[in-house]
């Protein structure tokens, strides 16, 4: 009976073991600035070892306007060495923007724009389930409010499970 139920948990911890190696999903922050809002909230689903997708949502509020965006990029990765990769991507995203009167020019207003996103940077993803990484991400709005290119860098810190 000793011999089975320590085989039973042994093959449960060799089970955790491999899932956790296999890791499938990144939740954390990614923090920047230019028209990204400052901190983003950053979701990514790897689809394969090689491309994942990722979610961004940023938002500010202050006395001025009330802003959010979402971002959804598809990217494609290569391992450089050991745990270091670099990644490229594409994809788009929409914002709001809602200023206030206070801002000369600027009415009490709502403007929803959208804009084409590029993605490309460097991580390191370490032994246990944390990814760093450090990206530029280019970025052409089609609005009234943001119509032209932003240039968004950020470092990214991201919980892996």
């Amino acid at each position: 009976m000793k011999r089975i139920l320590f085989t039973v948990i042994a093959c449960i911890a060799f089970a955790g073991m491999t899932q956790a190696q296999e890791r499938k999903n990144a939740i954390g922050l990614r923090l920047g600035d230019s028209d990204g809002f400052g901190t983003e909230i950053s979701y990514q689903r790897y689809l394969n070892t090689e491309n994942r997708l990722e979610f961004d949502l940023g938002w500010r509020s202050n006395s001025s306007f009330d802003a959010y965006r979402l971002t959804a990029l598809y990217q494609w990765v290569w391992n450089i060495d050991g745990g270091f990769n670099w990644y490229v991507g594409a994809g788009g995203g929409v914002a709001q923007v809602d200023f206030d009167d206070d801002i000369p020019g600027f009415e009490d207003d709502t403007e929803t724009y959208l804009y084409a996103a590029g993605d490309i940077g460097i991580e390191y993803d370490f032994d246990f389930p944390l990814l760093l990484s450090l990206d530029f991400r280019p970025e052409i709005g089609f609005g009234d409010f943001n119509d032209d290119v932003d240039f968004d860098i950020a470092l990214g810190v991201r919980y892996q499970f």
